[in-house]
């Protein structure tokens, strides 16, 4: 399925069949627009890559409307891009072939919600931080944290992760079922509330970390757990990166199950304290949390600090007060922008990958090597839990020379990653940036893939020039 990557000149222009505006036209008033400012403001996420707008842009607020858009799209051949908060990291919204981006930020409800049960439904369009707020008073919270407050349908189409994966999950052990809308308008629910089905195909897993590439998602089905009865958060430097490895893979091994386990290097933590004003030693750092009873809690960050003073590290800096938490993750989660702050006018590309926990210091290592070898400023924080560690370049984008080294690290990370079993990407996604590596991780497994792209979306028109090209 090939794909034409629009020229700068032609992003000006719209190409849209006067036919398809007037039907979105009546379909949506002024929540259809071509407005050059709205249409570059959806072309791009938070990444290094060039802005590429939609020819239009459109607000639905109903499962109906996405699915009328869908449809009209599909009549007359024209593509379609969903949009969530745009925090995406490898171009996954831009408008490659042009083509009509639906923005989810209309669909905020929460349609229902199951305490006795622990799930909830929402549209697609409702943020982690907004879900947060509608569970005030619940006693039960969503766990996955991948930073920004990005939207949860969002999150579901990139298969989305963060901080406390390593005790409750990603996004495909916390979706229960998913609400789609294919690429003839076609609406359709997978899953369901029961914990477990044996009847028919896994539809759910298939949408998730699809990136919109086989369909809209309008409703997202999600598994909820209880608030810890006891939280504490605690901070520990070490003489070397592979000391504070060695600490978590130890930490894991031993069975404890730390909520966080965050792993940041000197360079991460020196821009960490300029920007978010602490002065934790500039040393490879962890940022544990520890969730439970207060009896569980005392005893897991008691064998975790052994473990850490075993190997170098210093007692542990303590955060139990909620407002300490959340500055101490607060600090963590601004980490990209701490980073583009030591280099003032520059851009960020942000890069990752996953490997077995197990060759996570050989591979953190030798990435931190090459970088300084190539003599690149480049930050690398860590989901050191799960063996996802995510390198940040601080770049010029009009460099040539500069980008030209920034991507030689980067393939070199992923080549090795790959080599012992890792992946491209734990979560970022795929989108177009990383296409050129996904054939190298699953072999003929992308010729099944494209089958499947075909068999849901036989004209391309669903975010196409992603994931399978």
């Amino acid at each position: 399925m090939s794909t034409v990557t629009r020229t700068a000149t032609q992003t000006m222009e719209t190409a849209l069949p006067a036919s398809l505006e007037r039907e979105l036209e009546r379909l949506l008033g002024d929540r259809f627009t071509t407005g050059e400012a709205m249409r570059r403001q959806h072309g791009e996420g938070e990444s290094f890559h060039a802005n590429q707008p939609p020819d239009a842009v459109t607000f639905p607020e109903t499962t109906a409307e996405v699915s009328g858009i869908v449809r009209a799209c599909h009549d007359h051949d024209v593509p379609v891009i969903g949009f969530g908060a745009g925090t995406s990291l490898e171009g996954h919204v831009a408008a490659l072939r042009g083509g009509v981006t639906i923005a989810t930020s209309g669909l905020t409800r929460l349609v229902e919600l199951n305490p006795e049960d622990m799930d909830c439904r929402v549209e697609a369009g409702m943020t982690r931080k907004g879900l947060e707020h509608q569970l005030k008073g619940t006693g039960l919270f969503f766990p996955i944290d991948p930073g920004a407050d990005a939207s949860l349908g969002g999150m579901a189409a990139t298969g989305a992760s963060g901080t406390t994966t390593v005790r409750y999950g990603a996004m495909r052990e916390n979706v229960l079922g998913l609400t789609v809308v294919l690429a003839d308008g076609t609406v359709i629910r997978t899953g369901g509330r029961a914990r477990k089905s044996s009847a028919g195909y896994d539809l759910t897993r298939l949408f998730l970390g699809s990136e919109g590439t086989l369909g809209i998602i309008t409703e997202v089905l999600l598994r909820l757990h209880g608030i810890p009865e006891a939280i504490a958060s605690a901070v520990c430097s070490f003489p070397t990166l592979a000391d504070a490895v060695d600490a978590v893979i130890y930490t894991i091994q031993s069975g404890v199950p730390v909520a966080r386990a965050e792993l940041l290097d000197d360079v991460q933590m020196d821009a960490v304290n300029r920007y978010s004003d602490f002065d934790y030693p500039v040393r490879p750092t962890l940022f544990f949390e520890f969730h439970g009873t207060a009896a569980g809690v005392e005893e897991q960050s008691s064998e975790v600090g052994l473990i850490a003073k075993e190997l170098g590290g210093t007692d542990f800096a303590w955060a139990t007060r909620a407002e300490e938490r959340s500055r101490l993750w607060a600090a963590r989660h601004e980490a990209y922008y701490a980073s583009l702050a030591l280099r003032p006018g520059s851009r960020g590309w942000a890069t990752d990958v996953c490997v077995p926990i197990s060759s996570l210091a050989d591979c953190l290592l030798k990435t931190r090597e090459d970088i300084d070898a190539e003599g690149l400023l480049a930050p690398i924080v860590a989901h050191a839990g799960d063996g996802n560690f995510h390198v940040l370049f601080i770049i010029d984008p009009d460099d040539a020379e500069e980008m030209a080294r920034a991507k030689r690290v980067n393939t070199r990370m992923i080549e090795h990653a790959i080599a012992v079993g890792g992946t491209c990407t734990g979560e970022h996604g795929v989108g177009f940036g990383k296409i050129p590596y996904l054939r190298a991780q699953h072999g003929e497994a992308v010729d099944v893939m494209g089958s499947i792209k075909q068999a849901l979306d036989p004209k391309g028109l669903m975010n196409p020039g992603k994931v399978v090209a």
